[in-house]
């Protein structure tokens, strides 16, 4: 018999040590995306099913925890990501006319874990633009999703670029029924060109031949002009590279240390993104550390089918591959009832100082924060003094 207090699989306790650095790193992200004019929103950690599983949300159903609402009898669901909540809110609740930055933090819940070592409850925060249909946005969210890595200590980051268009480019005028489109798609992501060639056999040899160049388009900005050389010669294709394009040389400008790369044949998430797309790598991580791009269909269930684009990352796999961050130092305090020490301990943590007060009988024990100084009595006052 299991014990009572043992936790389903993939889901964990996150102990003081590991929990401050999360919270620090959530700090930093959000007033970083506060920064470039984002606003907080926080959408609820339920919804009603035909809401949170609507449009592109459908491909979540597997993924999603779903129960009975006692209320009302209605069936809901806990959120397995947040993007299509927020596209709800910019949708129904905001309604502007204009551009909307939305950002956000909170657990998301898997009924399944994405990799044998993945948690089934990310903490999931994410940034996205509403509203502007231009590259500039494209380049703002990859921009901030670099920044914020910089600022938890990944320096050697690769980021890499791919476009679903380019596929549906390849495609096009070719019927394709949804599950064979589906069992293509897994193959050239899989980079599988044994699978691809048996999938491909009866497609004009055009489209053929296409889909198997994409299978070795990976690698450095070279990868481009192989493409313009080794696709057809059509107005998504050549719109998608030259995106490709414009954005790797922003980025490469505005940030010199980052490696661009390209994935031709990458399509994950292929039915969710409508452009370019892309994911962020570190030596650190087995898998991207940071997913994005543009859905400009998010919306359109919900009746604004408008410009979007953005990213997600799980704070909880970050923090594993982070700059490990020094424990705060604190002021160590007696613990007693006279009011001129209680009024000094006060005053500390009135201007930002964490004290810890040691409780009697606990005198040495070890403490999460690192206490530097002590508050000792001298003469007739209190003064902090280093250890």
């Amino acid at each position: 018999m299991s014990s009572a207090w043992l936790l389903p699989e993939h889901i964990a306790d996150v102990l003081p040590s590991e929990a401050r650095r999360i919270e620090e790193l959530r700090r930093t992200l959000l007033d970083m995306a506060r920064g470039y004019g984002f606003e907080l929103v926080m959408p609820p950690l339920v919804e009603h099913l035909e809401s949170l599983l609507s449009g592109t949300g459908r491909e979540l159903d597997l993924r999603t925890f779903k129960l009975v609402d006692q209320l009302s009898g209605r069936s809901i669901g806990v959120r397995a990501d947040t993007t299509p909540q927020v596209a709800r809110i910019d949708a129904h609740l905001l309604n502007r006319a204009g551009v909307s930055r939305l950002c956000y933090c909170g657990p998301v819940l898997h009924t399944r874990p994405s990799s044998p070592q993945a948690t089934r409850e990310p903490l999931q925060l994410g940034a996205e633009i509403y509203g502007h249909g231009g590259l500039e946005a494209d380049l703002e969210v990859q921009e901030l999703a670099l920044d914020g890595l910089r600022a938890a200590g990944l320096d050697h980051v690769l980021l890499d670029l791919a476009d679903a268009r380019i596929v549906r480019g390849v495609l096009a005028g070719v019927p394709v029924e949804g599950e064979r489109l589906h069992a293509v798609v897994s193959a050239l992501t899989a980079k599988d060109a044994p699978a691809l060639a048996g999938l491909s056999q009866s497609f004009a040899p055009v489209t053929r031949d296409a889909l198997m160049a994409l299978v070795g388009l990976y690698g450095d900005e070279t990868v481009l002009a192989r493409a313009r050389a080794l696709l057809p010669d059509r107005a998504l294709i050549r719109q998608a590279l030259d995106d490709l394009q414009w954005l790797a040389r922003h980025v490469a400008a505005a940030h010199p240390g980052v490696q661009v790369g390209f994935d031709l044949a990458d399509m994950s998430g292929y039915a969710y993104y409508s452009g370019a797309r892309f994911g962020i790598y570190t030596a650190a991580a087995g898998d991207a550390v940071v997913r994005g791009g543009r859905y400009d269909e998010v919306g359109a269930v919900f009746g604004r089918n408008r410009p979007a684009v953005g990213f997600s990352l799980d704070l909880k796999a970050l923090v594993q591959c982070a700059r490990a961050m020094p424990a705060r130092t604190a002021v160590r305090a007696p613990w007693g009832e006279d009011a001129s020490l209680r009024a000094a301990i006060r005053r500390l943590r009135g201007q930002g100082e964490t004290v810890v007060c040691i409780l009697p009988g606990h005198e040495h024990e070890g403490q999460e924060f690192a206490c530097d100084r002590e508050l000792a009595r001298a003469g007739d006052a209190w003064a902090v003094r280093p250890l």
